[in-house]
């Protein structure tokens, strides 16, 4: 026979007990696989960093596994694919990200590239915009540049002028920066323009240091080899070095 009332006070105490080792067994799993979600996501970041994709794909999907709402991680990926020319991908993850955090601007940034990359120039310019609409936005030279070539692109060159120089203002060390600048300057009838602005990306470009004979034959090995666009602009790039 059960004695009323002790039953009740020690089965209290006993499910009591139980619910804190519960509680504290799920804080340390939880804090457990927040600690190995970190260190593949450093993995991650450090294998991109030496250019090793695949690794960092692999670590970057460990990752997610554990916090699939590991925002940074999400945009790692998107870059990985990016560089693996999987756009549709791509553009998922950056989308996921926008949706978890509409103030995201790097994702914004490499929407608008993924666009570019799938020359889809007029839908690259939005998400570009809303990357700059943030004043917060750390690395916004990037998104200028990149709405820069969406829009010479789109034959808006007044507009890529405009972004060229903005992206200048804000990375003066990206070369790629002159060269979009002085294909716009190109095309807006300002050739003295075009080519002091491609001599002043030769310079900068550890590519070339100024060697501007380099840049020459460079120039004439793409054309051989390049297509649509890319084979266009190395043609401009010849007409504006005779300047």
């Amino acid at each position: 026979m059960l004695i009323p009332g002790f039953f009740s006070r020690s089965a209290c105490q006993l499910v009591s007990l139980l619910v804190l080792v519960s509680l504290f067994s799920g804080c340390a799993t939880v804090q457990d696989e927040q600690k190995e979600a970190d260190f593949h996501y450093k993995m991650g970041v450090a294998s991109l960093s030496e250019g090793n994709l695949q690794a960092a794909f692999v670590e970057l999907q460990k990752t997610l596994q554990l916090n699939p709402g590991n925002k940074d991680a999400l945009v790692s990926l998107g870059y990985v694919y990016l560089q693996f020319e999987e756009f549709e991908k791509a553009k998922e993850l950056f989308l996921r990200v926008i949706s978890l955090d509409p103030r995201f601007s790097e994702a914004y940034t490499y929407l608008g590239v993924v666009y570019i990359k799938m020359h889809r120039w007029k839908e690259a310019i939005e998400p570009l915009n809303k990357a700059l609409s943030n004043v917060l936005y750390q690395t916004p030279g990037r998104a200028f540049y990149y709405l820069g070539i969406a829009w010479y692109r789109l034959g808006q060159f007044d507009s890529a002028v405009d972004a060229f120089r903005d992206t200048i203002k804000r990375s003066p060390s990206l070369a790629e920066a002159y060269y979009g600048l002085s294909l716009a300057y190109n095309k807006t009838g300002r050739y003295g323009d075009a080519a002091a602005v491609l001599e002043q990306g030769i310079e900068i470009d550890p590519s070339f240091n100024g060697d501007k004979r380099k840049f020459i034959i460079e120039m004439e090995q793409r054309l051989k080899t390049a297509k649509e666009e890319d084979a266009a602009d190395a043609q401009d790039y010849l007409e504006i070095m005779k300047y």
